[in-house]
């Protein structure tokens, strides 16, 4: 694997844990799409380092969670603003 990628990798993986961003944030923030980061999520990063693999998918499974309760939150505010 390519030590750009291997970095990118890495970096990306220390910021979902260390600030547990969305995947979505996460792509706006460094300007990569959705679709690579989640394949370095996914793929990547499970043959560089487990460890941080299995952290960054405990993110995901809160963030999968409370999705419903942030979706409903978001549409509840939007409507309210157009009222």
């Amino acid at each position: 694997m390519n030590a750009i990628i291997k970095r990118r990798v890495l970096e990306e993986a220390n910021i979902i844990v260390n600030t547990e961003t969305t995947l979505r944030n996460l792509a706006r923030r460094l300007g990569i799409s959705k679709s690579t980061i989640h394949k370095d999520m996914q793929i990547r990063l499970i043959k560089i380092d487990q460890n941080l693999y299995h952290k960054v998918q405990k993110v995901f499974k809160k963030h999968l969670e409370i999705r419903y309760y942030i979706g409903g939150e978001k549409t509840r505010q939007k409507y309210k603003n157009i009222i």
